[in-house]
């Protein structure tokens, strides 16, 4: 009998199979690196409202990064972590077979570190109030937040080589927008406060 030769599969590959979605899970999460950072450490895997959850994990772990790192050294990792975002949400969706899934919330995180990262020094009210309106932003997807949601949702992967990485492009990008929007706000708040 002849063996056929696999073809590894990397993650810009489009998806030819019929097979519909794959549920996350906590063996799927530990199965790939980029799948435990894109479904942020465990916090996408929450049944209800993972991009909260991955948004308060987000607020939690820059208490904790704040007391390690120095505000430029948090400024590289959220800046490094971006474009890690794009290469760990597009193995994760293509895995996933879903464009969008909503257990990603590397997207999430890396967006809200940012928005900490911008209005800091903020106490206690002043970053709830950014969680809140970040929340907003990304759960409703108002104006500009929902223009850039839709970007990449017109993809097929059954006939786009890069419909992937589109996608993995879009799921980071609809947050960050969502971040502009958030501190635009709070900008707004503490002028005419």
């Amino acid at each position: 009998m002849t063996e056929l030769p696999l073809t590894p599969l990397t993650p810009l590959t489009p998806l030819t199979t019929s097979a519909g979605p794959r549920q996350p899970t906590a063996r799927f999460m530990l199965a790939h690196p980029a799948h435990f950072i894109a479904l942020g450490f465990g916090s996408g895997l929450s049944p209800f409202a993972p991009g909260t959850a991955g948004t308060l994990w987000a607020w939690l772990s820059f208490l904790a990064l704040q007391r390690w790192l120095s505000p430029a050294e948090i400024g590289w990792l959220i800046a490094v972590s971006i474009p890690l975002g794009w290469w760990v949400c597009t193995i994760t969706a293509r895995h996933l077979r879903v464009l969008d899934p909503g257990s990603i919330v590397w997207d999430e995180i890396v967006a809200f570190w940012a928005v900490l990262w911008l209005i800091s020094p903020a106490g206690l009210l002043g970053q709830a109030i950014a969680f809140a309106l970040f929340r907003y932003f990304d759960a409703a997807k108002p104006g500009p937040v929902g223009w850039a949601d839709r970007l990449s949702h017109g993809v097929d992967p059954a006939t786009s080589r890069n419909a992937w990485s589109i996608a993995g492009f879009g799921i980071m990008f609809d947050d960050l927008v969502a971040a502009g929007c958030t501190l635009l706000v709070m900008a707004l708040w503490r002028f005419f406060a």
